[in-house]
């Protein structure tokens, strides 16, 4: 038993150590080159500049470090999408912090430069957070213009936000650290307060060449558009600072000056250590993630000891609810029970697939800590809902549909960790990123996808059989094999988290052992924000 839990251990470190190594390496931004040149005209990088301005770099959260992994390769990559996001505190208040990457394309905006940027905007809503932008972008990557111009959530979407933000009373400040350029120019101007440093930060709607091209005016960038300028002449700031030092210094002495408004009111008390020892918490997956194995066992690492009343523990066994507590927070846990259990039939059912008595007991459990306040939280391991006549004329679909109804319509924050597989209509069920999840994380051993590469290729192949004309026995069965093959290994690639993390579907993958800070942290920021709804499930009453 120790020989297996040390191969565990092992699979899921060697997997982390491997995403890890690619964070590293994005947190080099455009490389050691242009991070010293950028050094040389007396600049911080993007990294450096949120590191300065919170209270503590240790206790900060990145967002999409890995966003646009392996995209963009014909113009030479894009690292972390060219924008840092974190959640963090100033001067002890959380806050959003974006920050754009001068070193990677001069701080142009990719398709998923946007993305991301809409996802620190929706973080800092949802919460009801301040959001600080540290402005350093040439404007939108001129060659992908048709992907990031025109739709809903494109470029101008960021706009949008700063005018709904403005209305919600959610602070907005703008430092102008660089270039702002074109419609780029809207974003800092927009904003709350502004702040530009003097010689470096430069503001127009177009450049001195492009004056030149369109009017024939000869003027130069500074004069245009610089510090003194925006200052003293267009009123368009409200501080000049000299560098970035004093740049982040203003935005932390504004910040501390806020006055406080309402929590939501969720409850913490004493911080207790989990039963088992977090740090072994790595050992709690099987390496084959065929095996099945103990949910419980990896509750008991992560929550804090003794804290667990578990909700309906002898029916729907394939889910487990229970009430706990993680880092003094008070929790419903929704979690996929991955071993074979007995059902109140006596018939064995399958880990991680969710029968109608599981859907039951979660649907009746996330109505319980809706009407008491309580934030939730999702641990995935989910292959999806149990197929086959059975359980549809025992009524899985409408089940099914009520734990959906429940999760979407639930008004307490939710957080979601993706501990491996993230299925079909569980990962809906089990409040997959259409939901709106506060945070949604990923474990190095996460997998989404409609179905398991498995499963699909064997769909496939059936479609293919049933088009395909009759031929040589032997070629059929080698074309088979062939397309199962082609097929498993577009899965693997589709599937695999560091694809999710790319795509944004994930805020990020995280070290195990750093699930109860996320969840920590995310309740902190959540506590920010009383909500001003009621839960109703509609006409899908329980």
């Amino acid at each position: 038993m120790e020989l297996e839990q040390e191969k565990n251990k092992d699979a899921i470190k060697i997997a982390w150590a491997a995403l890890e190594s690619k964070v590293r390496k994005n947190k080099l931004g455009g490389g050691k080159e242009r991070l010293k040149k950028l050094e040389e005209k007396g600049k911080l990088s993007a990294r450096k500049r949120i590191n300065a301005l919170v209270d503590n770099p240790n206790d900060i959260v990145e967002i999409g470090s890995l966003a646009a992994e392996n995209m963009y390769e014909e113009y030479g990559g894009c690292p972390s999408a060219g924008v840092v996001v974190v959640v963090g505190k100033i001067a002890y208040r959380p806050c959003v912090i974006v920050a754009n990457d001068p070193t990677v394309k001069a701080g142009a905006w990719f398709p998923m430069t946007a993305k991301k940027n809409l996802r620190a905007q929706e973080i800092a809503m949802e919460n009801r957070i301040p959001i600080i932008y540290l402005v350093d972008s040439a404007g939108i990557f001129l060659p992908l213009q048709d992907q990031i111009f025109a739709d809903k959530e494109d470029f101008g979407r960021i706009f949008r936000n700063n005018a709904r933000m403005s209305s919600m009373g959610i602070v907005q400040i703008a430092a102008i650290m660089g270039s702002c350029v074109a419609g780029g120019a809207y974003l800092p101007i927009m904003s709350d307060e502004s702040i530009i440093v003097e010689k470096t930060g430069s503001i127009f709607l177009a450049g001195s060449y492009l004056v030149k091209a369109a009017i024939g005016e000869k003027i130069d960038n500074e004069t245009l558009g610089g510090a003194d300028t925006h200052s003293s002449i267009s009123g368009i700031t409200d501080y000049k600072v000299k560098d970035d030092h004093a740049a982040l210094d203003k935005i932390r002495s504004l910040i501390e000056k806020m006055g406080n408004r309402a929590k939501a009111g969720f409850n913490k008390s004493k911080v207790l250590t989990p039963q088992l020892p977090l740090e072994e918490i790595y050992g709690c997956l099987p390496k084959e993630r065929t095996q099945t194995y103990d949910t419980y066992n990896l509750l008991n690492h992560l929550v804090d000891a003794n804290s667990m009343d578990e909700y309906k523990k002898e029916y729907g066994k394939t889910i487990i609810t229970t009430y706990a507590k993680i880092d003094g927070w008070s929790v419903g846990i929704v979690a996929n029970q991955r071993k074979m259990v007995k059902s109140k039939t006596g018939e064995m059912q399958f880990g991680g697939v969710i029968y109608s008595d599981s859907a039951d007991k979660a649907t009746r459990f996330i109505a319980n800590c809706n009407q008491r306040n309580i934030p939730l939280v999702f641990l995935q391991d989910v292959s999806g809902f149990m197929v086959g006549s059975k359980a549809e004329h025992g009524g899985i679909i409408k089940d099914g549909a009520k734990m959906v109804n429940a999760v979407s319509n639930s008004v307490v924050p939710k957080f979601t960790i993706v501990i491996g597989n993230s299925f079909g209509a569980g990962n809906y069920a089990m409040c997959g990123r259409s939901f709106d999840p506060r945070f949604m994380v990923a474990w190095p051993t996460a997998k989404i996808a409609v179905m398991g590469g498995a499963q699909a290729s064997d769909v496939l192949l059936q479609i293919e059989k049933a088009s395909s004309k009759k031929g040589n026995k032997k070629t059929q069965e080698q074309k088979k094999e062939d397309l199962k093959k082609e097929i498993q290994t577009h899965y693997e690639e589709k599937t695999d988290v560091l694809y999710a993390a790319s795509q944004l579907w994930i805020d990020a993958v995280i070290d195990p052992i750093d699930t109860r800070k996320w969840i920590s942290l995310g309740i902190e920021v959540a506590n920010e924000s009383p909500s001003q709804e009621k839960f109703n499930m509609g006409i899908l009453q329980v």
